[in-house]
């Protein structure tokens, strides 16, 4: 796959994919609400104050109506951070673009349920390429969706806004849908990751646990803050 994998391929076995019963919740700075113009510091800062991954938001001004960043920024943000990299492709046809962001430093790759007519086959290469994977739905499709790719998936995203841009409010509605997944996983005896993204704050992110969730993501909350340690650290004791 090239060298990038393999020096990242350490950051993989710290993160287990089978996570504990219950699984650990963990807290994932989103980049996109970091500053452009210093990706590697901003990511370095998510790092030093304590964050267990980090998310990496993909747009490809098609899937969603915004254009964020593509492989060498991600390679860029691997070559400043130890963190994990949890890669969130918005993009259509994901699959030509697995093997870029591989290897770029991705150690997990999520892509959209709505964004390929090939789910099962796009899975099973992301699997093979010895990354995490991730699948993520838009709020609006419906929770029974999820079903046929549970065993599949080492994780599912489920969006709490509408994907694209950051800063939204948080949809309620959304968490019906972490219910019915969480349950479902517990049925299949699956260890799955659950992870909620958009307008995650110590107000929703207990109501997100609480329903199974337990992969944190918050972009504003946690980047436009004073400081970063002490709301990582206070957005983590508002799911105890």
């Amino acid at each position: 796959m090239g060298k990038a994998v393999e020096l990242k391929m350490h950051k993989v076995k710290n993160m287990s994919k089978k996570p504990s019963n219950p699984p650990k919740i963990q807290i994932l700075p989103s980049i996109l609400a970091g500053d452009f113009s210093r990706l590697g510091e901003e990511a370095k800062r998510a790092e030093d104050a304590g964050a267990d991954a980090l998310h990496v938001d993909i747009m490809d001004g098609h899937f969603v109506p915004n254009l964020t960043l593509g492989p060498k920024a991600v390679a860029a943000i691997n070559r400043s951070t130890n963190l994990f990299l949890d890669v969130h492709l918005m993009i259509y046809n994901p699959y030509d673009y697995v093997e870029k962001f591989v290897e770029a430093g991705a150690d997990r790759v999520t892509f959209h349920f709505e964004a390929t007519e090939n789910v099962k086959e796009t899975l099973e290469y992301v699997r093979k390429s010895g990354v995490q994977v991730g699948l993520a739905f838009c709020p609006e499709t419906s929770h029974e969706m999820v079903l046929p790719f549970l065993a599949l998936c080492d994780m599912v995203l489920l969006m709490t806004v509408n994907p694209g841009f950051g800063g939204q409010a948080f949809m309620p509605e959304v968490l019906e849908k972490v219910e019915f997944t969480r349950e479902m996983a517990n049925r299949l005896d699956l260890p799955l990751n659950i992870e909620v993204d958009g307008g995650i704050d110590d107000k929703t992110a207990p109501l997100c646990v609480k329903a199974g969730a337990n992969l944190l993501v918050a972009g504003t909350h946690l980047y436009k803050a004073p400081d970063m340690a002490k709301a990582i650290s206070k957005l983590r004791g508002a799911t105890r």
